[in-house]
């Protein structure tokens, strides 16, 4: 039987004391009435759990193997003394079976933990098109979390002329919220005729969609003075507010030059707490991608570089197909926009795993 690798089994054992530490805390009756807190901390345990079990049963079927192994030394019964023999190499395959399981599930469990996104979706080459490209992307992320019973919030919205959208900003939070979504960040480009064509000529347009992780204000160095904040009065086309009642929020982080602006509600008090919200997931974001450049320059966390540069996925509606890049499968075009991502998810998942156990 293989040895496990030390660092391995001390973070499994940390994991363990965190899930034990997130049980109390929902014992907690100052937490229970939190339920912000509350739906944190039960992403965190459901995260947290198939790992804590399969540690738990392989740290239970070594001590099986340790009483066997002390059983064979002093036991003088014959059959027992066989039975002991016998259960031992089937009792090591099933440990190494569940170590195995455990570091694969280990290297996504960071991301598990994380139950909310912020999607930013922005038209790209294609003019009216492309917005209303942006929008049926933004539509099928609506229904994929309606099927993951996630909660959908809308930060900003911009229209288009013919519809769709030039841009658009929600945040989507649920249990393994990021590590659903993390891999949707580049270019989507789509292959159809345009409403607006005339000719039946098929046009390429595209959209992109940046991903940010929405961080707990715990895990973000952030001091708030370091952030300058304006109060202004709201720009573009809009109602009678516009240009007229000081609502909109503009935050400058002064270290990084991290800019925010937030104008899309009528209550200053509500643009501030949704330019906060931005600001905390963008500089979240900057500093993950810094620390992991740091790590290992050789390889990305997410498939790809994930920058808004790389195409990542084609959506071909002659053929009713979608083909994405990185995993070089196809899936049906109407099931995927209708909010059928899953399979496609799972193929992400997968071939991220792998790309993470290699570069272990």
């Amino acid at each position: 039987m293989a040895e496990p690798n030390e660092n391995l089994l001390r973070k499994l054992e940390e994991i363990d004391e965190q899930y034990s530490e997130v049980q109390r805390e929902l014992l907690d009756p100052d937490v229970l009435s939190d339920h912000r807190k509350v739906r944190s901390l039960s992403v965190r345990r459901a995260a947290m759990a198939p790992i804590v079990e399969g540690f738990r049963a392989w740290r239970q079927a070594i001590k099986e193997i340790e009483d066997l192994r002390s059983m064979v030394e002093d036991e003088q019964d014959k059959d027992l003394l066989a039975m002991a023999r016998e259960e031992i190499p089937a009792l090591e395959t099933t440990t190494e079976k569940l170590l195995e399981q455990l570091q694969q599930k280990l290297v996504m469990a960071d991301d598990e933990t994380i139950g909310s996104v912020i999607l930013e979706i922005r038209s790209g080459v294609g003019g009216d098109e492309a917005a209303l490209f942006a929008g049926d992307l933004l539509e099928m992320y609506r229904r994929f979390a309606t099927r993951k019973n996630w909660s959908v919030e809308d930060l900003e919205f911009h229209g288009g002329e013919q519809g769709g959208c030039r841009s658009a900003t929600i945040s989507i939070s649920g249990e393994a919220a990021w590590a659903s979504l993390g891999y949707e960040g580049g270019t989507h480009q789509v292959k159809r005729v345009p409403a607006t064509e005339t000719q039946g000529r098929v046009h390429t347009s595209t959209a992109t969609v940046a991903v940010l992780a929405e961080p707990e204000d715990v895990e973000l160095d952030l001091d708030p003075n370091d952030v300058k904040e304006m109060i202004t009065t709201a720009t573009g086309p809009g109602g009678q507010n516009v240009n007229k009642v000081s609502t909109a929020v503009h935050l400058i982080h002064q270290p990084t030059g991290v800019e925010v602006r937030m104008q899309d509600t009528k209550s200053q008090s509500q643009n501030r707490q949704k330019a906060w919200q931005l600001l905390k997931a963008r500089l979240w974001e900057k500093q993950r991608a810094e620390a992991e450049a740091e790590r290992a320059q050789e390889r990305n966390k997410m498939i790809g570089s994930g920058n808004r540069a790389e195409k990542i996925r084609t959506y071909r509606y002659k053929d009713n197909q979608v083909v994405d890049h990185r995993v070089g499968s196809s899936f049906n075009l109407a099931d995927l926009t209708g909010g059928n991502m899953q399979p496609l998810v799972d193929e992400l998942i997968e071939l991220d795993t792998a790309n993470r156990l290699a570069a272990l």
